[in-house]
């Protein structure tokens, strides 16, 4: 190729990638607006009300980090609403993922009708979560639920569950788990499990290894990207939990089971403290992002990509 032929070449390519770099703006376009005006502007916009004092009845009013201030050093239930969310993410994300797991390698099972199991065990994801709260405040309820029904049929002493600072946020987790352990995160690992390749089981066969020598030596570190990811959405999704613990209990009883979303939610539209709820929203922003920045970290540890050089 010659001189001319090699810059006609490469003018050619100039003007077919600008050509489609522009068809590429234009083609996501509505994506790109919808990100801007309803998650990328709302964000600047909570992040100047959390340096403000603001009612919605008035103009903002400039008072620097105050808002975070008053929240990390004076504010007792901020605390306390950290410490209930950070419980519940301490027992539900484990077990939520540890089940999910299990639940995958049932699933994946070569046996009759195991397709009739895979949409059970995925039902009640697709159940709206108002309704699941409901069955389950009409199951535990302590008067004329079936659970306290038949504990006090074999004798058991029953608890009010729901309505008992003792028992609330355990509730709350197993209604968690209920309607989580069968769903989405089922799925991915299903899928995950399937992609691994047979060969690599034959190989562990050969060597003299059995199923758990599979799992230990195969299954996990196959599958360790998929954990990974789960372990991140599930920790955010506890940090972020509101709309279960709001219907079931409202926070109650004696702030059992007052979780960070809900004194956020109390805070803007009970209170009306907008610039303070909208600090509250950057500080649980700021807690993820660490969160998720020492797991990103530690990873590397223990997460294998298949076909990465370490």
């Amino acid at each position: 190729m010659g001189k001319a032929e090699l810059f006609l070449w490469r003018k050619s390519r100039k003007v077919l990638n600008r050509s489609e770099a522009r068809w590429g703006l234009i083609l996501i376009s509505p994506w790109l607006l919808g990100f801007l005006s309803l998650n990328f502007f709302p964000m600047l916009s909570s992040l100047f009300l959390s340096l403000n004092d603001y009612n919605l009845m008035s103009s903002p009013n400039f008072i620097g980090v105050r808002n975070y201030t008053d929240a990390i050093l004076h504010n007792e239930l901020f605390w306390k609403a950290l410490k209930v969310t950070g419980v519940y993410t301490i027992f539900i994300v484990p077990v939520n993922v540890g089940g999910t797991l299990l639940f995958a390698l049932l699933l994946n099972q070569e046996i009759k009708g195991i397709k009739v199991y895979r949409t059970l065990f995925f039902l009640p994801s697709v159940i709206p979560l108002i309704a699941t709260v409901l069955l389950w405040l009409t199951i535990l309820n302590p008067v004329y639920g079936p659970v306290n029904y038949w504990l006090a049929k074999f004798g058991i002493a029953a608890p009010i569950w729901l309505s008992d600072s003792s028992w609330a946020l355990s509730s709350i987790v197993f209604i968690s788990l209920w309607a989580g352990l069968g769903g989405i995160g089922c799925m991915m690992f299903l899928a995950g499990l399937q992609s691994i390749p047979v060969n690599l089981y034959e190989v562990v066969e050969i060597d003299g290894g059995n199923a758990f020598h599979k799992f230990i030596h195969i299954t996990l570190p196959m599958l360790s990207p998929t954990i990974f990811y789960m372990l991140i959405i599930n920790i955010i999704l506890s940090f972020q939990n509101f709309a279960l613990p709001y219907i079931a209990t409202q926070g109650g009883p004696s702030y059992a089971t007052f979780f960070y979303g809900i004194y956020l939610y109390r805070e803007a539209f009970s209170h009306f403290r907008m610039g303070y709820a909208s600090a509250l929203a950057w500080i649980l922003f700021a807690i993820l992002v660490l969160i998720t920045y020492f797991q990103l970290k530690e990873s590397k540890r223990w997460v294998y990509y298949e076909g990465e050089k370490k």
